[in-house]
């Protein structure tokens, strides 16, 4: 009996030249070809077979109409959100500064000039005063000299391709040597053992997880030893009884055994940030004074610029990377150099304290977002009061994106929750609306952190939720 029901409702489906037919009568001024017609057409009738297909009984489907009509009505809606771009903006109201999911760090304004800038014919690889090929490296490379103090610099599309073009040009076919405590994973699950064993180079760990001294280096290095390689543990911490050999301490043994020593710093501060309440992190220009050969960190994380890997150190190694064949696979394009360029311009030249939006939000002292959200709270009250509950609370930011996994910025939220209706329903409509709104859900209440909302997104966000 229940495959009677099922067959029935599978022979219903109706042929994809007639649903595609009616769609064309009905909006005869649409550009769509055919190929694409029948292409979606055939995706909405293979959900609708797999609905019946799965369905245990046939009041489960006593809703599900299958004529022709319902799934020409369907190909419009399918067009419709194949118009809507993937990408979209969003207002991040989480307080979670550098948040991976949502692209981490905002850019500045002048970087955001500066892609558009370069979107079109730009001199990406062209000297114009000699009129000769040039080198997309010199955008950036003397900045990035002059604010950190290194001989030379380069740029590759993340960090992670940094370590691995490090790995690859210094220690292939050799021993890379790393203290067990700092084999750490990063996001998407890549870990550093992984990223060494795709540049070519083999792990040797020394110390424990704990505990690593200066002695396990030196009673590592061989022959055929081709790197010493520090990894900064920017996405977690080890506490209590621990010990480890400073970058300062680890050069001197390379100098000793002519092993180059390289530093994965990770994020990179360029800015002691320690006043505003965020934990110590080591600064890029002390890591190149300590004498590290090479140094890599993002672009997109404390440092708030776009997605990149930089490579700082001694002019030796890094002409060495540039001339590795792996270069032109990991190079960055015209656009995130021209929004690298100004980023790095704003720090030498501008305030980077309230130009870069990542640096703004970290320093945005406690009372400023107790008085925004207290404001915000007080409209959505006037605004709102038929269909929302609005309270505020004490809670605490997050810096995000792999950094600083201890520091808990203090800040005010404002409390949200609909009178009426499903609170999921209503959190998946803020997510979804234009703009998104994401916030940070806890039970059945959204939490709203205005330090990842910028001052003119304020009104936005009341539009959002009433």
């Amino acid at each position: 009996m229940v495959e009677n029901w099922r067959q029935a409702c599978l022979r219903s489906l109706p042929a994809v030249d007639v649903a595609v037919n009616l769609y064309k009568r009905a909006y005869p001024e649409s550009s769509y070809p055919h190929a694409l017609l029948v292409q979606a057409v055939q995706e909405i009738v293979d959900v609708l077979r797999r609905q019946i297909l799965a369905a245990g009984s046939n009041e489960e489907l006593s809703g599900l109409s299958l004529t022709p009509e319902e799934v020409a009505l369907r190909l419009g809606s399918w067009l419709e959100q194949l118009e809507l771009p993937s990408l979209r903006r969003v207002i991040n109201a989480t307080g979670t500064v550098l948040h991976t999911n949502l692209g981490r760090a905002p850019l500045a304004a002048a970087a955001e000039a500066a892609m558009q800038a370069a979107a079109g014919y730009c001199n990406l690889e062209l000297e114009l005063q000699e009129g000769l090929r040039g080198s997309r490296h010199h955008h950036v490379e003397k900045l990035l000299m002059s604010l950190s103090g290194a001989e030379a610099a380069c740029v590759v599309n993340n960090n992670a391709a940094a370590v691995l073009l490090c790995l690859n040009t210094l220690a292939a076919g050799k021993k890379v040597i790393v203290s067990r405590g700092e084999l750490v994973e990063i996001g998407g699950s890549f870990r550093i053992p992984e990223v060494m064993s795709a540049g070519g180079a083999s792990l040797k760990e020394v110390g424990t997880t704990n505990k690593t001294h200066l002695s396990d280096y030196r009673a590592a290095i061989d022959t055929e030893t081709g790197l010493l390689l520090k990894v900064h543990t920017s996405n977690f911490k080890v506490v209590g009884f621990t010990s480890s050999v400073d970058v300062a301490a680890l050069v001197l043994l390379g100098l000793e055994f002519g092993v180059p020593v390289m530093e994965d710093l990770g994020s990179g501060l360029l800015l002691d940030l320690s006043e505003f309440g965020l934990e110590p992190e080591p600064l890029v220009r002390e890591r190149v004074a300590d004498g590290v050969d090479l140094l890599t960190l993002s672009g997109d994380k404390l440092l708030g610029g776009p997605q990149a890997g930089i490579i700082l150190g001694k002019r030796v190694f890094v002409e060495r990377l540039k001339q590795n064949q792996l270069m032109r696979a990991l190079r960055p394009d015209k656009v995130t150099l021209a929004a690298l360029e100004a980023t790095l311009r704003i720090y030498l030249a501008g305030q980077p304290l309230r130009e870069i939006p990542t640096l703004a939000m970290l320093s945005m002292p406690a009372e400023i977002l107790k008085r925004r959200a207290d404001n915000l709270a007080a409209e959505l009250r006037r605004r709102g009061q038929s269909f929302l509950i609005v309270n505020t609370c004490e809670d605490f930011s997050f810096v995000g994106g792999g950094s600083m996994p201890l520091a808990k910025l203090p800040t005010t939220m404002v409390v949200l929750r609909p009178r009426h209706g499903s609170f999921s329903d209503w959190v998946q409509k803020l997510r979804t609306g234009q703009p998104a709104l994401v916030g940070r859900v806890q039970g059945d209440r959204l939490l709203l952190d205005l330090r990842t909302v910028a001052e003119a997104e304020e009104e936005e966000v009341i539009r959002c939720l009433t």
